[in-house]
This record gives C-alpha cells, structure tokens and sequence, in this order.
C-alpha cells in the first residue's frame, strides 16, 4: 500500500492547486452583460419613465442585460443622431429607439447595425432601412378607432373636433392621425368634423397653449383627441382653467398617474393607454434575442416577449404588442398607482 504524503506535503499540494485555479479565474473573467441602449425622445417624459422601468425589469429577469437609458434634452433628430453616434463608439449591443424622426435616424442606425449593433425601434418607429425589427405598442389601426370611439362617446354623433399631437415628425402620432382620419371618413361618424390637428412639440406648456389657441380659432369645438402622453393631461388642464368642462371634452393616450385629476375634474370622460412598462420589457426582451441571433428580423420571424406573450414579424418586419386598453372614472385611480 502506498503511504499517505505527509501533512505538509499535502497543504502544500493544496495550496498550490488553490494558487492555479486564482490564477485561471483572474485570468479568465465573467462574461460581461451586454450592453443595450434605450434611446427615448427626450428626457423627462414620464412615459419613457414607465419604459425604462419595463427595460430594467427584464434586464433583471435576463441577467446578462445593462441598460443605458439615454435621451436628449428637447425631442430633435439631431439630438437623436448625436447620441446614436456616441452609443457607436462605446460599441453597445444594441439600441432600442423611439424616434424623432422616421427618415433623418436612419443612416446613423444603419451605420450602427454595420458595426454589429443590433437595431430595434418602439413606439415611433424608423425607416425599414434603419433597423431590424419595429415593436408598436398597439395596432396603428386599433388605436385610431379607439381615440374616435372615445371621442363620440364623450360628445355624441355630431361636433367639431381637433386633434394635439406632438411633433410634425413623429412617426407615430402621423399614423394615428391618418388612422383617426380614415375612421372619421366612415358614415357612423360623419357628424364629427376633424378642424385643426396643432403641435406641442413633447412640450406641458406648449401643448397647453396651443389647445387655448383652439379654443379661440374654434368657438364651436367640443372635444380634443390628443395621442401622445404629454399632451393629454396639458389639453386637460387647459379645459378646467378656461372653465370649458361640459362643453370641450378631451381623450388621447395618457397615463393614469396624471389623468386621474382630470377625469375626477370632469375635463376627460375616457381615455386609453397600453402599459409602458410593459413596451420597455417587451423591447430589451426582443433586443437580447437579437443580440444572441435567435431570429434576424426577417418577416415571419416569431418574437417571445417573455411574460407578455409572442408576435410574429409583418411583412415590414412590425410587430404589435397588445391593443390599447380604455380607462374611466371605474379603473384609473387603481391604475394611477402602478404608472
């Protein structure tokens, strides 16, 4: 029988293995999470607040995701365009965007995608050429029937209508306000009269004014269709302070959070929104498939979006998340404490 070394022998022996398994493990570090962008309109918007939170949640479900939330100051392509350009040379994985602009983003992100970043855009989409997937919210089509279902709900078959939008660029507010077109044009709503569609730029307080310049441009106006989550709550509280409510009624995309107060006003009847949170968690799940190669981005591409379902890429390589949901004086205060 072979004779046990001694102790020493032994720790010493142990010590050393110890020593070489230190030196592999320094030499050989953990992988590093890959790093997505998400890369809003501008800063400060509560909306994309409700996003990002959806980004950091699935970041934490995937575990291998680190979330950069960027934006600009003031809602511009070329705010947009300055900070795709500086993702370029920080090498991100991937850059999830809502854009300013449809047409001005697309050479930077197609740059991008030819440095092997990997190029999702949400909410307001971009170019076909300049990414690899769009993830609506809702479908467009969906969307501009509910603002016009809502709309006659709260004033009946006949009235003047305007619509406050965000800025004259954005990709989606212009599909939706040719969607809320094409709806009017149907004999069930040939009362409705669309006057004006007017631009507060992502901005409270220009948003605010410009529904009191309706306001004196239209004396007959009876309702306001704003489809951008700024807008709808300034419409909203311009309506109260020019002591408007039961004559001009105000819907559009909002958040419950800051549409509570105004339908308890009685400035807003109804109004819709889908889950943000859920957008932002849909997205960085999508972006890390494309990062890791499971589809391409290619039409009929199936896409899991983790807990909120699956989609399969249209023929533009779009997808829909979920149809927006209505919110009245029933359900908003029990949302207007999630977001």
């Amino acid at each position: 029988m072979m004779e046990k070394p001694p102790k020493t022998l032994r720790a010493a022996a142990l010590a050393a293995l110890q020593a070489v398994a230190l030196g592999a493990a320094l030499a050989s570090p953990a992988l590093a999470a890959d790093k997505i962008a998400v890369l809003v309109k501008s800063l400060g918007i509560r909306f994309f607040d409700a996003v990002h939170q959806g980004a950091q949640e699935a970041a934490k479900e995937l575990s291998n995701i680190e979330i950069i939330y960027t934006g600009p100051a003031k809602p511009t392509a070329e705010g947009q365009i300055e900070i795709i350009n500086a993702l370029i040379s920080q090498k991100v994985a991937a850059i999830v965007i809502s854009a300013n602009d449809p047409d001005a983003l697309a050479p930077s992100l197609k740059r991008a995608m030819g440095r092997g970043i990997e190029v999702l855009s949400f909410d307001s989409g971009v170019r076909k050429d300049g990414r690899m997937m769009h993830l609506s919210a809702a479908n467009d089509a969906l969307i501009g029937e509910k603002l016009v279902q809502l709309t006659q709900q709260a004033i009946g078959d006949s009235g003047e209508i305007a619509i406050v939008s965000s800025t004259a660029q954005a990709t989606n507010q212009n599909i939706w306000i040719e969607e809320i077109r094409k709806v009017l044009a149907r004999p069930a709503y040939k009362g409705l009269k669309l006057v004006s569609v007017v631009y507060g730029d992502e901005q409270i307080d220009k948003s605010y004014r410009e529904t009191q310049g309706l306001f004196k441009s239209y004396p007959n106006l009876k309702a306001i269709i704003a489809p951008v989550s700024m807008a709808v709550p300034a419409a909203a509280k311009a309506v109260q302070d020019e002591k408007k409510i039961g004559s001009v009624y105000v819907t559009g995309l909002g958040l419950p959070s800051e549409m509570a107060g105004h339908v308890k006003s009685g400035a807003v009847k109804s109004f819709a929104i889908w889950n943000p949170i859920d957008l932002g968690y849909s997205s960085i799940q999508a972006a890390s498939q494309l990062i890791a190669g499971k589809f391409t981005g290619k039409p009929g591409d199936k896409v899991s979006l983790g807990r909120v379902g699956s989609v399969v890429l249209d023929a533009n390589s779009e997808a829909a998340m979920a149809e927006p949901f209505t919110y009245d004086a029933s359900n908003v205060e029990k949302f207007a404490k999630i977001f």
